[in-house]
């Protein structure tokens, strides 16, 4: 038995052979188990929540001894956010923005970009004020290059360990939750920033991108028949290398200005010549920039699944760079070193993180950029080898090549900086202008002032620990009761009071009262006996209530759980007593009427009544055991065991009479009553002479008369109208009968209820008349044509014999007459048969009709769409290709709201996978309407359940990979539409 359950049974062991009336002062505190011995630290290790006396275990050991003081605060050391000496400053990632964050870092040490960038003319005259900047007014960049200035001041000179770079990403209008490409923004940027800047006058501030990143190449084209040459410059600001096949960055560029042949069907056409001639085309590199960036087309289009994918290829590279044999006009300065390498972690296009490795144009050293935190890697060396360890988790890994002294190898690096080698290190300080510094200045007052008040606000919580510290130390000690005067306090108020994260709040018992407020029984487990002395400094320092002393001791619920354990232990006999009680044979009128149901289950009833007090000690338990049950449960609970039958309430009428059923009920000696009224004294009472209820009697009555009344006119009906019950030899419109020129109509609904009606006479309400007006619009005309009514309306109406319309006139009332009228044709052609409806069709609300079923038809949540794909001109569906459930007409929410799980609208990548065609491949198309619009629903596109969509597939492109190029150099990532990178 539980240790709980054993000091249950012990603290009411005495009620077995106590009476209620005779229960005195010494049981009540036994039940509330004032006798028990307190625990001791050392000895019991954890608190005994039955034990009200136990006050080991409750959180006190945090406070016993020497504490440290920074268990007293949650504040971390503003210092820590504080710049560390000789080290740059970080940028926050906004969410998904460290891409943004580590091009951020490669230009801001740029240090002629930064220059440049500093002498460019700002806007914030206007938030100047005198020579100062206006005190209660913030700082708002206007422009890309004010917000780029802002940015490199506080990178340069701010105290702080990051900064936030949410006003440049903001005014860029980027998305911080979207991982973009990184190669796509640099390019997009740097177009930006060269547009803004040619509006400069000064020409080394309009011209710094052109000087620091734009080169020059010619396409060269070269007839083999007359030699002709044909050039085409181009500036670049980057070359994109192709890595497929590679391991060298030579190699890369060996490949990217290597010769191409033109022959064949691709013969160029030379002007000289006046023909297609065969050619050889490539690029020669004429100029190169003072910072030559280098973009490793690591991620590349996938045509098979439609998406992008990253190569996680080794390539290797070299610190020093000499271009010179790649250039055409030899004897210039061509030696490049590294610069930079920027990283991307991760094997999926579409995630991952990314970090940058910068060189520190002045001092030499490498730093490892990863947004807040910055890194300085020993001994002047580039490090890439943690980074290439996370990038690629499976147990395939790629070797990686050995590398020799200044060279790397990397599969994660998507670009290489190179800066040309200069025959001196800069050793100039780049300063910033005054206005800036001034702007920096007042944001380093700002981070002060904040150190200084987090350094206070840790003070402040070390000096109320030590306080708390004290008084627990005092007032633990003497909290124990002993045999001084005690009062009771709730364990849970206790905790938190010795729980250092939450203010301490008012004691409130009210939760541990009973009905007459004062302590209940059942809730001692969850109280603690202390002191008065302990008592008293708890509310004159925390107040609240009410409090519980000796006299709180509630003898009424005492003597009242003595009654119930008394009962509870003489069930077992009055069980069997009942039944043998129950064999015995009823004689005269000395019996009572018991439901059968309350005798099969009278001691589960008597023990579920007996334990309801004790459902509120549970309740107790559970939420010291960290249990609470859930209001709303509980509610629900209760609500459920309301309406539970009590017991000899099956027996009950609705009238709260004697049920007339007598199988449902027996009756039971005087004395077996007796034994049960014991235990249920509120349950109603029926002698045996007493009669059942006369109301009920009456309704039974009427209800057998009904039943009576019911099969009569279903019989009488039936027999009237047999061909129309059985559904045999009806007339159909197709096919008119040659006996009749008249046909009468009736709605399809009326006839199915009648035969319902005239089946089931007992279960079913007698139909009483013919509601054809759901036949006729509004004005009274008919809303089907002859001609539909042979078609898709014949199932919404009945058409009847002129015989049995007569019969229906007498049994029914009609509210409307219905019928079709079959005429020979008039003077032009008399031999024409025509049919005439009365009433006349209405045109209108027909016309209303019809295009209500079609919107119908085009609004729909889930419905069956076929895809045939057309091979040859000739439709075949693949075998494997599954039924697409889609939805047509509803916004993006209703249809995952309206789906079962696991179900998705089916889009161009769902057809992808069922016949291996991609999205730009794909040509769709139903009764020779071409389905392009992607972002129309079905419905609006006429696609209505159980259609069949054609799919016709392009031939792929035999050589696609220039194709790739094309995409990826002129089309923008999809992110960046609508953001300032495209002038939006």
């Amino acid at each position: 038995m539980a240790p709980r359950l054993q000091l249950e049974k012990a603290a009411w062991r005495w009620a077995e052979t106590v009476r209620p009336e005779e229960v005195s002062q010494e049981h009540i505190e036994t039940a509330y188990r004032i006798w028990l011995e307190p625990c001791i630290r050392g000895v019991c290790r954890r608190n005994c929540k039955g034990n009200p006396n136990c006050l080991v275990g409750i959180g006190e050991h945090i406070w016993l001894g020497e504490i440290d003081e920074n268990s007293f605060h949650n504040i971390d050391d503003p210092n820590c956010e504080r710049r560390k000496k000789n080290s740059f400053v970080g940028l926050t990632n906004l969410g998904a923005t460290c891409y943004v964050n580590t091009f951020l870092q490669v230009w801001f040490l740029n240090l002629e970009l930064r220059q440049a960038l500093y002498l460019c003319p700002s806007t914030c005259s206007d938030y100047m004020m005198g020579d100062g900047i206006q005190e209660e007014k913030d700082y708002e960049p206007q422009t890309i290059c004010e917000h780029l200035q802002y940015l490199f001041a506080l990178l340069q000179n701010s105290n702080r360990r990051y900064i936030d770079p949410s006003g440049f990403v903001k005014a860029l209008g980027l998305d911080t939750g979207q991982q973009q490409d990184a190669q796509e923004f640099s390019k997009l940027f740097m177009s930006l920033l060269e547009d803004t800047l040619s509006k400069q006058k000064n020409p080394d501030v309009r011209n710094i991108v052109q000087q620091q990143f734009c080169g020059e190449y010619a396409y060269v084209t070269v007839c083999n028949q007359c030699g002709r040459e044909s050039k085409l410059l181009s500036k670049f600001y980057e070359l994109e290398l192709n890595i497929q096949g590679h391991k060298q960055l030579t190699d890369c560029i060996s490949e990217f200005l290597k010769e191409e042949k033109l022959e064949g069907d691709n013969r160029y056409f030379c002007e000289n010549c006046q023909s297609k001639q065969n050619a050889t085309r490539k690029i020669r590199l004429l100029s190169l920039p003072c910072t030559l960036n280098l973009q490793l087309m690591r991620f590349v289009f996938d045509r098979q699944t439609g998406h992008k994918k990253k190569l996680n290829t080794y390539i290797g590279f070299s610190e020093i760079l000499d271009m010179e044999p790649y250039v055409e006009h030899k004897g210039g300065s061509y030696v490049y070193e590294l610069s930079a390498v920027l990283i991307h972690r991760g094997v999926s296009a579409y995630s991952g993180h990314y970090i940058a490795h910068v060189k520190d144009p002045q001092s030499g050293e490498w730093y490892k950029f990863n947004d807040e935190d910055i890194e300085k890697m020993e001994g002047k060396k580039l490090q890439l080898g943690i980074e290439e360890d996370l990038a690629e988790p499976s147990k395939s890994q790629t070797r990686k090549p050995k590398c020799g002294k200044g060279t790397h190898c990397s599969r994660n690096a998507y670009m290489l900086v190179y800066r040309l080698q200069a025959q001196e290190k800069p050793n100039t300080t780049i300063q910033v202008p005054a206005f800036l510094q001034e702007l920096v200045d007042r944001d380093n007052s700002k981070f002060e002032e904040w150190c200084i008040e987090m350094a206070e606000m840790r003070k402040q919580s070390v000096d109320k620990g030590k306080a708390k510290h004290e008084e627990v130390k005092e007032l633990y000690q003497r909290l124990p009761a002993g045999a001084e005067p005690y009062e009771f306090v709730s364990l849970e108020w206790l905790q938190k009071w010795l729980d250092e994260s939450t203010p301490t709040k008012p004691i409130d018992n009210h939760a541990c009262l009973c009905s007459h407020d004062k302590l209940h029984p059942d809730k001692i487990s969850i109280m603690k006996r202390i002191s008065e002395y302990a008592a008293d400094i708890f509310y004159s320092r925390y107040g609240g209530g009410p409090r519980l002393t000796v006299k709180a001791l509630c003898k009424e619920c005492v003597v009242e759980r003595c009654r119930v354990l008394r009962l509870k232990n003489q069930l077992n006999e009055d069980y069997k007593t009942v039944n043998n009680l129950l064999k015995a044979t009823v004689k005269g009128n000395d019996g009572f009427w018991v439901g059968k149901s309350s005798l099969r289950s009278w001691r589960q009833l008597a023990l579920e009544q007996l334990d309801e007090q004790d459902g509120d000690a549970d309740q107790s338990s559970g939420k010291m055991n960290g249990n609470t049950l859930n209001k709303d449960e509980s509610k629900e609970e209760r609500k459920e065991e309301e309406e539970e039958l009590n017991f000899n309430e099956d027996i009950l009428c609705p009238h709260g009479e004697l049920c007339i059923s007598e199988n449902e009920r027996r009756l039971v000696s005087k004395e077996a009553w007796s034994k049960l009224q014991q235990y249920f004294p509120k349950a109603p009472e029926f002698p045996s002479y007493r009669e059942c209820c006369s109301q009920c009697k009456i309704l039974e009555r009427e209800g057998e008369e009904n039943e009576a009344l019911h099969k009569m006119i279903a019989n009488e009906q039936k027999t009237s109208l047999p061909n129309l019950f059985q559904d045999k030899n009806r007339p159909c419109l197709s096919n008119w009968p040659e006996d009749t020129d008249v046909l009468y109509i009736v709605s399809q609904f009326f006839v199915e209820e009648w035969r319902k009606f005239v089946r089931k006479p007992t279960r079913c309400s007698p139909v009483s008349s013919v509601g054809n007006s759901a036949l006729l619009c509004p004005h009274g005309g008919l809303m089907f044509t002859f001609a539909s009514m042979t078609k898709e309306d014949s199932k919404l109406i009945a058409l009847i014999w002129p015989s049995e319309w007569q019969m229906i006139q007498k049994l029914f009332v009609v509210d409307h007459v219905i019928k079709i009228m079959r005429t020979e044709g008039g003077d032009a052609n008399p031999s024409e048969t025509q049919y005439i409806s009365e009433p006349k069709l209405c045109p209108e609300c027909r016309e209303g009709l019809l295009c209500q079923q079609q919107r119908d038809l085009r609004e729909y949540t889930q419905a069956t769409i076929y895809v045939h794909k057309v091979v040859d001109n000739k439709k075949v569906m693949k075998d494997s290709a599954p039924e697409l459930n889609v939805s047509s007409s509803e916004t993006e929410e209703d249809k995952e709201e309206a789906k079962p799980d696991g179900e998705k609208d089916p889009d161009f990548n769902q057809i992808m996978h069922a016949f291996s065609v991609a999205p730009f491949d794909q040509n769709l198309s139903i009764d020779g309407k071409i389905l392009s619009d992607d972002c129309a629903t079905l419905g609006t596109l006429g696609v209505i359940p159980e259609s069949v969509i054609l799919l016709k597939a392009d031939e792929p492109i035999a050589d696609y990979a220039a194709m790739d190029d094309v995409m990826q150099v002129c089309m923008p990532e999809e992110g960046f539409k609508g953001t300032g990178l495209l002038g939006h």
